[in-house]
């Protein structure tokens, strides 16, 4: 079997397309991901929160924006939502 250099130059230059199509594809999706995971992460420490708070009279409501203000700051996150419902 002859490979001509033509055929070579295709074969390296559809794995470098593939490659490059990979790393713009796999990028968004980690990063979607990871905020996925963050709000979940949030969500569980104000609904955590919300049970123990219940003890001191503190609670927050657990929604989508509050768990994704959690999930992105972490503990100040949490201290954020506490301040804005208190504020509002």
């Amino acid at each position: 079997m002859v490979f001509d250099t033509m055929s070579i130059l295709a074969y390296v230059l559809g794995l470098v397309l593939v490659f490059v199509i990979c790393r713009i594809f796999i990028r968004p999706v980690a990063i979607l991901g990871k905020i996925l995971l963050n709000s979940i992460c949030g969500g569980l420490v104000l609904a955590g929160l919300n049970y123990l708070g219940g003890f001191i009279g503190l609670s927050i409501a657990v929604s989508p924006i509050s768990s994704l203000i959690a999930g992105f700051l972490g503990i100040p996150g949490i201290v954020l939502v506490i301040i804005l419902q208190y504020i509002l």
